[in-house]
């Protein structure tokens, strides 16, 4: 692994994300690194194949920017809100461009991304099994269990070009700390050629050595550490700021027509250079409101016996 890796994100995603890549923009509900799909969108990243478990409105906006010729995804929807427009006019209506979908459960993405990390040929999962999936994705197969003589279903491996995962707590390496809902994260880096992580801080390392319970993604996976605080608004990061509700239903008027959302990306991406520009743009008040409460954990005393 090069030297290094402390980097902006525009320095980053030119370094590592390319055109006709498969990327993987990680965080389950929690940690979506929005600053890192806004600059994919600002240097025009195109063909790209997007996988994500829960797509959001990150990959919404990816979609109307034109970045994405296919998308790989379980579940796709605007979180309590309804359908996300923009990835329901691509593919049903060709608008920007056509998408290809390729469709999972939660378990069945999930699992892909595990096989990738783990470097195995497939995983069995019988959940697929009499399900309507299989039929419409041809990558679900079935095996016969060795051990048993049963048919079980099976979904391949994983392997995203470049994995983007944001975090509370990095050191310049890429060690680093991650609390609160643990999606796919850790897979998603293992299973990934090429990573980006964005985190809210930049520590020491004697801070990360602290708490290794926490940290999921050793350094000698990561290509890229960003400094980007607010990296994941709308979406949240537990402990710096909630998620922003009113823009997730203020997302499904945008979107109700391709015109007004290629005007919001063109002043909310485009019109700005990086996340900070971003951040002093919204409407004053806004990251008052979403600081949250405080609610510490009790210490732990890792000394020895």
């Amino acid at each position: 692994m090069e030297a290094g890796k402390l980097m902006s994100m525009k320095e980053a995603v030119a370094k590592h994300v390319r055109d006709g890549d498969t990327a993987y923009l990680s965080g389950f509900t929690h940690m979506i690194p929005f600053a890192a799909g806004h600059e994919i969108i600002r240097q025009r990243r195109k063909d790209l194949v997007l996988a994500r478990a829960t797509p959001d409105i990150i990959y919404d906006q990816m979609i109307a920017a034109g970045c994405a010729r296919k998308i790989i995804f379980s579940y796709a929807g605007n979180p309590g809100v309804g359908s996300l427009r923009c990835f329901r006019r691509a593919h049903e209506k060709g608008v920007p461009a056509p998408l290809e979908i390729e469709e999972y459960t939660h378990f069945g993405l999930s699992g892909r991304l595990f096989a990738g990390a783990t470097n195995m040929p497939f995983l069995p999962m019988r959940t697929n099994l009499g399900s309507d999936l299989p039929p419409m994705n041809p990558l679900m197969k079935t095996v016969v269990d060795p051990y048993t003589g049963d048919t079980t279903s099976v979904v391949p491996p994983l392997r995203p070009d470049v994995a983007v995962v944001h975090v509370q707590k990095a050191d310049v390496n890429g060690n680093s700390h991650i609390w609160g809902i643990i999606g796919e994260q850790k897979d998603a880096a293992f299973a990934a050629k090429r990573v980006i992580f964005s985190a809210e801080e930049i520590v020491d390392e004697s801070v990360i050595r602290s708490d290794p319970n926490r940290t999921l993604v050793p350094d000698f996976l990561v290509h890229a550490v960003v400094h980007e605080p607010w990296c994941s608004h709308p979406s949240y990061v537990q402990g710096y700021y909630d998620r922003d509700n009113e823009f997730y239903v203020e997302w499904d008027k945008i979107t109700k027509e391709h015109e007004a959302t290629l005007g919001y990306l063109e002043e909310w991406v485009f019109g700005v250079a990086d996340r900070r520009e971003y951040m002093e743009k919204l409407p004053a008040g806004t990251m008052e409101r979403l600081k949250p409460t405080p609610a510490l954990s009790v210490p732990v005393d890792y000394g020895s016996v």
